[in-house]
């Protein structure tokens, strides 16, 4: 009987040994993927391309990204077909693949695998059984198609900063409010005040800023959007003064939505839209998450924004956002640091986690 455990102690030894060193063999072969961030290949036919299933999957890939001060398209589209998808363009780091067969498909449906080509990459395949319910499909789920290649990249720039982060924000939010965040690592210059503070790259162009502020948590009146826009108006105010007495930083009212999101698993208040400097000409994009600190009875808010006249501001602030989802409240592990953001696949219409 001994014998008999060894020698499946010594098979099973050997069989991970065997997928372990086929998993590396897979890395090292593998090349790294192509392409800048919110850069998508759409692998389709040339002629089903420009018919109307091609113009539904091109219509939702144009839509334009959310708060922003001027119309910037949520992805650069580039389109080949199966023909000329060669070793070249297939390490793309975002693909999407339509599949349109009536012999293998009695329903539409979404799917996805990663690193199929390179490393790291996601493989987006639409299936369909023909162009007219691949039309459909692609309407009905337009906002997740979408939201699924936005998690996909902020997924990666948090990777990304897990690498290389900024040590002054990092020493900041522990330093004042027993947190942790990364925030990109060119963002050193700060400036502190009463559970405040604001920390920028302070470039000459495209400068970016990440803000952290909290205040007391009072029930669920805390969380609606006048309640929200007032706490960050009397913050901004107190903290960024602009270079004369009364200039000061305020909230676009009319250009702003708030919407409850999950972060980590728990609810938080996502806030998005235009800052202004009043009585100034500056202004820009911003998005924040307000989060309740449950142990210290807190709302903490987290807020990236950008001031970048002379620049497109999508991949600014969408680094910004990517970074607000670091944030590790007081009691939360850090490993929760890395949990990123769910990713969503649709499957005959329904949303799956």
């Amino acid at each position: 009987m001994k014998r008999k455990l060894e020698c499946r102690w010594a098979l099973w030894c050997g069989v991970w040994m065997v997928i372990t060193l086929l998993a590396a063999c897979d890395r090292l072969t593998k090349p790294t993927s192509s392409g800048r961030p919110y850069e998508v290949l759409v692998v389709v036919d040339d002629q089903l391309w420009q018919r109307p299933a091609g113009r539904a999957l091109f219509d939702v890939l144009d839509t334009d990204v959310p708060g922003l001060p001027q119309p910037e398209r949520s992805f650069r589209i580039s389109q080949t077909t199966q023909k000329r998808f060669s070793q070249v363009l297939n390490i793309f780091r975002t693909i999407i693949k339509v599949d349109i067969d009536p012999t293998q498909y009695t329903q539409t449906k979404m799917k996805f695998t990663r690193d199929v080509y390179a490393r790291p990459q996601v493989v987006l395949t639409i299936q369909s059984p023909n162009e007219k319910d691949f039309a459909a499909f692609v309407k009905k789920n337009s906002r997740s198609i979408i939201d699924f290649l936005v998690k996909v990249e902020m997924n990666r720039q948090i990777n990304e900063l897990e690498e290389k982060h900024s040590e002054a924000v990092s020493q900041l939010a522990e330093e004042i409010f027993k947190c942790q965040l990364w925030a990109p690592a060119e963002i050193k210059s700060y400036k502190k005040g009463k559970d405040f503070f604001w920390a920028s790259s302070n470039t000459a162009s495209g400068l970016v800023n990440i803000c952290m502020y909290s205040y007391p948590y009072e029930g669920p009146r805390t969380f609606n959007k006048q309640y929200v826009l007032a706490k960050r108006d009397s913050v901004m105010k107190a903290n960024i003064p602009g270079t004369e007495p009364r200039m000061y930083m305020a909230t676009d009212t009319l250009c702003t939505s708030v919407k409850p999101i999950a972060v980590k698993g728990e609810y938080a208040m996502e806030t998005r839209g235009l800052w202004k400097m009043e009585h100034d000409a500056m202004g820009g994009p911003f998005v924040s998450h307000s989060r309740v600190d449950t142990l210290n009875n807190r709302v903490v808010v987290v807020e990236g924004f950008v001031y970048a006249p002379e620049k497109m501001k999508r991949g600014l602030i969408r680094r910004l956002e990517a970074a607000l989802y670091t944030l590790c409240l007081p009691g939360e592990q850090a490993r929760e640091l890395k949990a990123s953001i769910p990713e969503v696949s649709v499957v005959a219409g329904k949303e799956q986690e």
